[in-house]
């Protein structure tokens, strides 16, 4: 983990106020950033880790395309239907409890993957999953903002958001001895890799329910000075924005939630119909086995930690800048766009593999500024509402990427038609960064929680 930047504190305060905020910022981030970090990518792992189980469960069970692009997708209509109740519980029981219970239940449910045997069984299982999740990854976003001041907002995101492509590229390194171990004890090997995935969910949510404090108020790590200076720098930001509002409702209405709700919906329908297919369609392009599949899907999603770091520190950086957020994002847009159509049009592995270079590279690098704009809008419990708006939104295109998929390839016998297709979301995506742009909506970084007594 990279060490804390030093925070803006601004040209008023004293070099004793900096040290005390330097300090506070440092601690936050070890104490929690991990943590977070890895229930982010065990929640990820559980969640996609199907892509490399399909390999030979579909085989197994007998599943179609569209049987199992359906179960894919089936996973984030749970999920959305979930989203808003479950941040807004978070926020009137605590992040130390809720997100103790989320992670303990989605990994009781990952483990229970095992035991599918029928599309019904396989549907009911991935649907329980989506909604034992929801409300994990906006949670986090909001728990987070509590801590740290709006210029370091993008860089916080990010560090704990790399356990993204550190659990894609986890899941690569293992999935192939997971599968490997076909047989043993009476499991098949998709068997294996949902019982040892699955696992390490319920022993973070124990973590967290021990180790996580739900406010500033509560953290015993925390000088009394520290905790000051975070209320006053982050609470009582003085560059707070004007459309501030402590109404769910206004909230939800808010156009600005809509449109970023429908950017990430159209954004992850894209990303996430190439993440269920991915092993199958790289395996089905390269010819390699199961385990070489699973090194260059993580040799792939390694290139993501950079560029993920790189893209939020670059973005933080330039925020000061009149609409700075919204030019980290349209140019990745158009350039997955690009990579999905090669990936449609090509079958020459070194052209395949290097547009996949690029897809990943872009979704990463956008992933920071992308929730420095949705956190800076709101407060109190507004926030948890529009950031889980957001998501809830955005979520449903997670259903309707792998559902197509699995369409795609029963009708024309591979993927590359679908992923052909997918390009055009993406460039429906960046259309609407631009139009928020040119209507002057600003990219703010303004203060996000209000104290959440």
């Amino acid at each position: 983990m990279a060490a804390p930047p030093t925070p803006v504190l601004g040209q008023s305060l004293t070099s004793s106020e900096a040290a005390i905020g330097a300090s506070a910022i440092r601690k936050a981030t070890l104490r929690l950033i991990p943590l977070m970090a890895l229930g982010y990518g065990t929640a990820y792992m559980d969640r996609v880790n199907i892509s490399f189980a399909s390999l030979q469960m579909n085989r197994d069970l007998h599943f179609s395309a569209t049987v199992y692009g359906f179960g894919a997708g089936l996973f984030f209509l749970s999920y959305a239907a979930c989203e808003v109740p479950s941040n807004l519980l978070l926020y009137r029981f605590g992040a130390r409890r809720w997100l103790a219970r989320i992670m303990i239940t989605w990994g009781l449910l990952a483990i229970g993957m095992l035991f599918v045997r029928t599309p019904g069984q396989f549907y009911t299982v991935r649907f329980l999953l989506g909604m034992s999740e929801a409300g994990f990854f906006p949670g986090v976003v909001f728990y987070l903002m509590q801590w740290f001041p709006p210029e370091l907002r993008a860089r916080t995101v990010s560090r704990f958001y790399i356990s993204l492509p550190l659990s894609a590229a986890f899941m690569g390194l293992i999935a192939g001895a997971l599968l490997n171990l076909d047989g043993h004890l009476g499991l098949r090997g998709w068997q294996w890799l949902f019982l040892v995935e699955g696992l390490p969910a319920v022993l973070l949510g124990i973590a967290f329910f021990l180790f996580v404090p739900d406010t500033p108020t509560h953290a015993k790590w925390l000088t009394e000075d520290e905790r000051q200076w975070i209320f006053h720098n982050v609470h009582q930001n003085p560059s707070g924005n004007a459309h501030h509002t402590e109404s769910i409702g206004h909230a939800l209405l808010d156009p600005r939630v809509w449109q970023i709700g429908i950017f990430e919906l159209l954004m992850l329908m894209s990303i996430y119909g190439y993440i269920f297919i991915a092993p199958q369609f790289v395996q089905s392009i390269t010819h390699l086995s199961i385990t070489k599949t699973g090194f260059t899907i993580c040799a792939l999603s390694l290139l993501g930690v950079p560029a993920m770091l790189l893209g939020a520190m670059h973005s933080d950086h330039a925020h000061s800048r009149s609409q700075g957020r919204y030019w980290h994002i349209i140019p990745c847009c158009l350039v997955m766009a690009a990579a999905l159509a090669v990936c449609g049009l090509s079958t020459f592995p070194p052209v395949v593999i290097s547009a996949l270079v690029f897809l990943q590279i872009s979704y990463n690098s956008m992933q920071g500024p992308f929730w420095a704009l949705p956190a800076s809008f709101f407060k109190g419990r507004s926030a948890a509402a529009g950031i889980a708006a957001v998501n809830t939104l955005g979520i449903i295109g997670g259903f309707l990427g792998p559902y197509w998929m699995g369409v795609a390839k029963d009708l024309t016998g591979n993927h590359q038609r679908g992923l052909l297709t997918l390009s055009v979301p993406l460039l429906a995506a960046a259309g609407i960064m631009l139009y928020m742009h040119r209507q002057g909506l600003p990219s703010p970084d303004s203060s996000l929680i209000a104290d959440s007594s």
